[in-house]
């Protein structure tokens, strides 16, 4: 117990770390890229890799620990090494089509967006796909041995190489700090990929055994879990895209930056995230599906308790918050960043849904979910974009983060009495 009390520490620690200094890269690139209009820039050009490495890549982790786990609680060695070997393959594959969709989007991105100078930099940043491929099939290894304390020691890893790289990068312009990051990313996925290889190689050593029967269910909830992969990314990166088509780089850099709140209570529970993906899918392979509930329950509580005594205050201090961090030029971003806080507060409570489908095996709801959400902030973007700039796409963002909060209530209350049923 003590031993595991440690691991969750240190869990804690390392991702708080590497979101304070996720947090000191954006900051920095604002500060040092020269001006609003050239961070709104360099902006968009890591939301659009971003969002076709989401989009066009097959997100095969969720499956590699769903069925490891199971692999593992079964001693079947042979079938692990399998299914590493086949998600490998289909990685590499899924991030050659992201990559492939960056140049495809490249040529036409300064017509699109109004603006020169983002091709270059756009092709620079195809690589960014290639580069990040393994980094999150590596960790899942790490996962399956526990030991997720190595895995959020990572992340601090690769984003203090971030950080470093847009300090020495930005003040040279936007293709120079586009550069730096690639280059980054690529020492940071070779380091956790070595320490993956590593771990993976400390299970029993059997020879590769077809997954048979099981083929077909990985392959769908593969599929499944990159359907809701594509949705979160049309989510996440399509909205600024889409904003800064109807307004302008400005607006985007300003909603960059109000997004800080939302990154922040993200980062707040991510600790917990991981830790209820290794522990919940192994009580749940082991038939404890009780504990599992009450334990999303319990998170829910605990995440409704802490955003009562820190909303408010972060709410009213806001304007100052923006004014000391990002200096009084981005001050417009204010009203934006309070509307974030309210939608971080809010997915704040539903927080255990990230990990919850992969834990019960029904990945499709993560998509069914995200859709509905999608299908909210993408038109709202427009509209409340075109009236209110990054105002009113925030404004977007928390209508649809209400929407996936209360379709989710409604499933785990619906998943409880299924099983307190079954039971």
């Amino acid at each position: 117990m003590r031993r595991l009390l440690v691991r969750r520490s240190l869990t804690a620690v390392g991702i708080y770390s590497s979101v304070v200094l996720g947090f000191l890269a954006t900051v920095i690139a604002a500060r040092r890229l020269g001006s609003k209009e050239v961070f709104g820039l360099y902006t968009i050009v890591i939301t659009a890799s971003g969002f076709f490495q989401i989009l066009l890549d097959l997100t095969v982790e969720e499956a590699v620990v769903k069925f490891g786990f199971r692999y593992v609680a079964r001693k079947e060695w042979g079938r692990l090494r399998e299914l590493y070997r086949n998600a490998l393959i289909v990685k590499l594959a899924g991030a050659a089509l992201g990559t492939v969709g960056v140049v495809v989007l490249a040529p036409f991105a300064d017509s699109l967006f109004g603006h020169k100078g983002l091709e270059t930099a756009l092709l620079v940043s195809a690589a960014i796909p290639i580069g990040q491929a393994l980094e999150g099939l590596a960790g899942t290894a790490l996962f399956l041995r526990g030991r997720y304390d190595i895995r959020a020691a990572f992340l601090v890893w690769s984003m203090g190489l971030r950080l470093i790289a847009l300090w020495f990068a930005a003040p040279h312009g936007l293709v120079t700090a586009v550069t730096a990051v690639v280059l980054a990313q690529a020492a940071s996925t070779a380091s956790v990929a070595v320490v993956g290889l590593l771990a993976f190689r400390r299970f029993p050593r059997e020879p590769r055994v077809p997954l048979g029967a099981d083929r077909r269910e990985i392959a769908g909830f593969v599929l499944q879990s990159s359907a809701g992969s594509g949705v979160v990314s049309v989510r996440n990166f399509l909205t600024p895209l889409v904003l800064g088509v109807v307004t302008t780089p400005v607006q985007v850099g300003y909603f960059r930056v109000a997004q800080a709140p939302q990154s922040g209570f993200q980062a707040l529970s991510a600790p917990a995230r991981m830790v209820l993906l290794t522990e919940q899918t192994r009580d749940w392979e082991h038939g404890r599906r009780t504990t599992v509930m009450r334990g999303i329950r319990n998170y829910s509580l605990l995440a409704g308790a802490l955003m009562v005594v820190a909303v408010p205050p972060l709410y009213y201090w806001m304007p100052d918050i923006v004014r000391l961090v990002y200096k009084a030029q981005y001050l417009p971003a204010a009203n934006a960043a309070r509307i974030f806080l309210l939608a971080a507060a809010v997915q704040s409570l539903v927080g255990w849904t990230k990990s919850f489908p992969v834990t019960i095996g029904r990945p499709q709801l993560r998509w069914i979910t995200h859709g509905a959400e999608a299908l909210v902030v993408i038109p709202l973007t427009i509209v409340f974009g075109l009236a209110w700039g990054a105002t009113g796409a925030a404004g977007a963002v928390l209508a649809g983060t209400c929407v996936f909060a209360a379709l989710w209530g409604l499933i785990a209350m619906r998943v409880e009495a299924v099983d307190v049923v079954t039971s």
